[in-house]
């Protein structure tokens, strides 16, 4: 038997807000706690990502170490060309480094690595 359910990710960020809107426009998962320096968005099944604003917040440089990615998330996805449009319309960019050929490596607003897998 499990001692905890449901993991939340908490990822720290220049602008909360910001980017709950577009990992909620991306899962289709509604926002359902905001404030100052914090937003949640949360599945209706129940799994949820919180956004902690921090100042003087410095983006992951992938696949440098000089500031580490220290997480990413991986994303299943039907199609990898339409999802990246989807996601580019959504504030996202293409990492330059691409190291295969049934994921793409992007890179959310604020520069945190996430991947687009083919499910």
């Amino acid at each position: 038997m499990a001692i905890a359910s449901f993991p939340t990710l908490v990822i720290d960020c220049p602008d909360a807000l910001a980017l709950a809107r577009f990992y909620g426009a991306m899962l289709d998962w509604p926002i359902v706690d905001e404030s100052d320096d914090w937003v949640e968005i949360k599945a209706d099944y129940g799994q949820m990502i919180c956004f902690q604003q921090v100042e003087q917040y410095t983006a992951p440089d992938w696949p440098g170490q000089e500031h580490p990615q220290q997480m990413h998330l991986d994303v299943s996805v039907a199609d990898l060309d339409e999802a990246q449009a989807a996601v580019e319309e959504l504030g996202a960019t293409v990492h330059e480094h691409q190291p295969g050929e049934t994921f793409r490596v992007m890179l959310d607003p604020a520069g945190h690595p996430f991947c687009l897998c083919v499910e």
